[in-house]
C-alpha cells in the first residue's frame, strides 16, 4: 500500500494552499483506494487538520513512513527527509540562485524530485498550476491598482472575500471608464485574466483596432506568441521553433505602449526571450502604460520594471519611469507595478480545489500504480539524489 504524506508549508513567507483537499483524500481512500494518507498538523492551511481527519487522513508529525511528498512550495532544506520521492515547486529548472542550496540538499540526501512545473502534455503543454487563479487575482489587483491611481473607480482586496463566488459578487454594477487594456500569453495565467475581463465586461477588440482607435468603451486586446515575436530575418513566427530559439525572434509590443493603459502580463520568460520592452521605453513622451500587472512574476525579465515582489499586503508600488528606481505607487512621474509570487494565496481553497483535481486527474494515477510513466519521467528532476538526462544542462548548479 502506497503512503502519500502532505507536508506542512513552512517557507517564508506562508502558504495556506495544500496539494490535495480534505475532499480529494476522501474520494481517493474511498473510490479509488491502495493508499493511505498522512497529514502533517498545521495552522496555516485554508483546510483545518479535523477536516481531513474527518475525510479518513491520519494526522502525525512522523512523515517517515510516506513513499511520495506532497508539497506546494520550496521545502526547507532542514526539512527534508532522505531518499524520499517529492512533488513540489521547486523553483530551479532554470537554475534560480535562491535555491542552489536547496538543490545541494536534495541531492545531498538522494531525493527523487518530481517538479509539479515541469508535468507536460506531450506537446509540451503544462499539465499541472495554479496559473488560472493567479491570473485571477492579478489581473483583480491590476484593475484596483489602476482604480486607485485614477480614482475613477473602487475596488476591494481578494482575500477579504469568503471565495471566488463571492469576489465575483462584487462586479456587479461596477463602472470602468474608456481604458485600453493589453492581456499577453496563451496559458491558464492568460485564461484567468481574461476571465476577470469578461465578468468586468471589458470588451475585445483586434490589434489592428486597438492600435488605430479610441473608444467610448473599456477595451482590450488579447497578444499571443504571434502577435508579440517575429522572426528577425525570416519575418514569421513558428512556435516550436521559437521556443526552441527565442533570441532569433525580436518583440513586436512596443508600438502598444502608447495605446495601452494597463497592461496584463501572462506570457511564459526566460532569460534568452526578448523582453516586451526596455527600460528606456519608459522615458518615451508617448509612453502611456499606468499601471503593469506582472502576473507571471518575473524579476527583471520580461517586464523590465519588474523591481522584485511585491507582498499580498501591500501588493503595488511604482518605479520612477526616468530612472527605473522603485518609488512609492500612484506617482505623476513612475508607472505603478503589481508583481506578487504566491497571487493564488488570496483565494486559496478554490484554488487548492483546482489544483487538486488536476493532480489527482493527471499524476497520482501514475504514482498509486507505482509506475513510471513517461509524463512523469519527463517531470523528474532528481532521481535517488542524481540529475536525470533531461536535466543534465543543470550539472555546473548542482555541482558543490
Amino acid at each position: 500500500m502506497l503512503t502519500i504524506g502532505l507536508i506542512k508549508e513552512e517557507k517564508i513567507p506562508s502558504d495556506n494552499r495544500v496539494a490535495l483537499t480534505p475532499a480529494h483524500c476522501k474520494w481517493l481512500l474511498t473510490k479509488v483506494g491502495g493508499c493511505r494518507i498522512v497529514i502533517e498538523p498545521s495552522e496555516s492551511r485554508c483546510f483545518a487538520d479535523e477536516d481531513y481527519e474527518r475525510a479518513g487522513a491520519i494526522i502525525s508529525n512522523n512523515l517517515s513512513v510516506c513513499d511520495v511528498l506532497l508539497g506546494i512550495k520550496e521545502v526547507p532544506v532542514a526539512k527534508l527527509i532522505p531518499n524520499k520521492t517529492y512533488l513540489f515547486f521547486s523553483h530551479t529548472k532554470k537554475g534560480q540562485p535562491h535555491n542552489q542550496q536547496l538543490m545541494h540538499a536534495m541531492i545531498d540526501k538522494g531525493i527523487t524530485l518530481v517538479d509539479y512545473e515541469c508535468l507536460e502534455h506531450e506537446d509540451g503543454q503544462r499539465i499541472i498550476g495554479f496559473g488560472f487563479f493567479a491570473g485571477v487575482v492579478g489581473a483583480h489587483n491590476g484593475m484596483m491598482a489602476y482604480g486607485n491611481r485614477t480614482k475613477t473607480f473602487s475596488l476591494g482586496r481578494v482575500y477579504q472575500n469568503k471565495d471566488y463566488r463571492h469576489l465575483i459578487n462584487t462586479y456587479f454594477g461596477l463602472k470602468l471608464p474608456n481604458i485600453k487594456i493589453t492581456v499577453t500569453g496563451s496559458g491558464r495565467v492568460a485564461h484567468g485574466i481574461l476571465e476577470i475581463m469578461n465578468l468586468m465586461d471589458v470588451q475585445e477588440v483586434e490589434p489592428e483596432e486597438y492600435l488605430q482607435r479610441s473608444f467610448n468603451y473599456p477595451v482590450y486586446v488579447h497578444l499571443k506568441g504571434a502577435d508579440l515575436y517575429i522572426h528577425k530575418n525570416k519575418r514569421t513566427y513558428q512556435r516550436a521553433e521559437f521556443h526552441a530559439n527565442p533570441e532569433e525572434y525580436e518583440c513586436l509590443f512596443e508600438p502598444y505602449c502608447a495605446h495601452t493603459d494597463i497592461l496584463m502580463n501572462g506570457i511564459y520568460w526566460d532569460k534568452r526571450i526578448p523582453r516586451l520592452f526596455e527600460p528606456e521605453t519608459m522615458q518615451n513622451s508617448d509612453f502611456n502604460i499606468q499601471t503593469i500587472a506582472d502576473i507571471t512574476d518575473d524579476t527583471g525579465g520580461s517586464i523590465p520594471c519588474n523591481l522584485g515582489d511585491a507582498t499580498i499586503t501591500n501588493p503595488v508600488y511604482g518605479v520612477d519611469k526616468m530612472t527605473n528606481t522603485k518609488t512609492a505607487p500612484y506617482l505623476p512621474t513612475s508607472v505603478d507595478v503589481v508583481a506578487v509570487g504566491n497571487l493564488p494565496n488570496e483565494l486559496p481553497c478554490d484554488a487548492s480545489r483546482y489544483f487538486g483535481d488536476q493532480l489527482i486527474k493527471y499524476v497520482l494515477e501514475d504514482i498509486l500504480k507505482k509506475e513510471s510513466s513517461s509524463m512523469i519521467e519527463r517531470a523528474t528532476i532528481l532521481r535517488n539524489g542524481y540529475l536525470t538526462e533531461r536535466f543534465g544542462y543543470l550539472k555546473d548548479y548542482a555541482a558543490h
